[in-house]
């Protein structure tokens, strides 16, 4: 489906005034996207066992106090977005950070993990200044069910006393990806875990390290997190210095980039991380496993730009995503970053489909 260029919103102000901002303009969009995700995990569609609405809204409520702890800027933000969408803190975790949330559901309710929860293709690369003529590149699909496509936006953040920031993400999430005013940009892989807890979901934790300077003190963040669930994290900032982590609640395994580029898809490849994974079936192993050596192949050799990397996201034998039974994921969009020159290129929707925009805000 060929869709239009992503849809941007700009905010400013204080924490409430940016989820005030949010919340009012996408009301309606996150009333109903906010009641698909409470419907999936209650059936146990993606979080392996059926429970009540009323069992999955109590388990929300009880990660506010982590989300509250980690950064009251945030938790402002997040109850003034949820208070002006019409929806509850609750559901604004649910909404907010989905696939961290049903990592804790299952662990709480000691559910198997399904098929489709695993089906999660993000296929995500850094690229270190040595292989970029100078200035390294961070550069991801965001794979997912295909009812999160028709909700992507681009959000350009003014805060108070905190760097600005462009965040790819959906309607009623406070940011999934991006990159902030002094060249640090961060990106995601979903991972599936045995040790979830109620904590902080993978958003605000996204979010919290856009406030850093330099990728060192965004590691610092991700490492001090009470995380709810298990993500990949990429950081990368303006001088080239980048990290991966396959971060679960318990463990966080740190690589540094260094002269090579740095792949990553939706299993771990530290033992350590290996260890509280859960289960993968053997099919969505292979296809995970099958995206990371695609991009390592177009990788392989030469100099390294933007147009190398659009292909790479585009690239329909492994990479790029269309939804199909049982599982309905699709590349619901992409990012191409470049913290050095402060380069921002968005695409909404399958890139195969659709064209990217170099996104100018930080020239301005």
């Amino acid at each position: 489906m060929t869709r239009p260029p992503i849809r941007t919103l700009e905010l400013s102000g204080t924490p409430e005034a940016i989820g005030h901002g949010h919340g009012k303009v996408f009301a309606d969009e996150i009333r109903a996207y906010t009641k698909d995700r409470v419907q999936i995990v209650a059936s146990g569609l993606w979080s392996g066992g059926s429970i009540s609405e009323n069992e999955v809204i109590e388990l929300a409520e009880s990660m506010l106090p982590a989300h509250q702890q980690f950064d009251e800027d945030l938790y402002a933000e997040m109850l003034a977005l949820a208070n002006a969408a019409g929806i509850t803190p609750a559901e604004a975790v649910i909404v907010g950070g989905f696939t961290d949330f049903v990592d804790v559901v299952r662990a709480t309710i000691g559910g198997e993990t399904p098929g489709e929860l695993q089906e999660d293709d993000c296929t995500a690369v850094l690229i270190p200044n040595s292989r970029a003529d100078g200035s390294g590149f961070l550069a991801q699909t965001w794979d997912m069910h295909d009812s999160a496509t028709d909700h992507v936006i681009l959000l350009k953040i003014k805060p108070v006393d905190q760097p600005e920031s462009l965040i790819f993400t959906t309607t009623g999430c406070i940011g999934q990806l991006g990159m902030n005013e002094q060249g640090v940009a961060i990106g995601i892989n979903n991972l599936t875990c045995l040790d979830g807890k109620p904590g902080v979901v993978w958003t605000s934790v996204v979010r919290g390290m856009l406030k850093a300077e330099k990728s060192a003190e965004a590691l610092e963040v991700l490492l001090n997190a009470e995380l709810a669930g298990a993500h990949n994290y990429l950081i990368l900032d303006a001088l080239g210095d980048g990290y991966n982590i396959e971060a679960m609640p318990s463990v966080r395994p740190v690589e540094v980039l260094t002269s090579g580029a740095i792949v990553h898809t939706n299993h771990t490849i530290d033992s350590e991380a290996t260890a509280v994974q859960a289960n993968r079936e053997d099919v969505l192993l292979k296809d995970s496993v099958l995206r990371l050596e695609k991009a390592k192949e177009i990788l392989q050799e030469g100099t390294i730009d933007s147009d190398r990397l659009i292909s790479l996201t585009r690239d329909e034998e492994a990479i790029c995503r269309t939804a199909t039974e049982p599982y309905h994921i699709e590349s619901s969009g992409a990012a191409i970053m470049r913290p050095a020159t402060l380069d921002f290129w968005a695409c909404w929707g399958r890139p195969a489909e659709n064209e990217y925009q170099l996104v100018d805000w930080f020239h301005e």
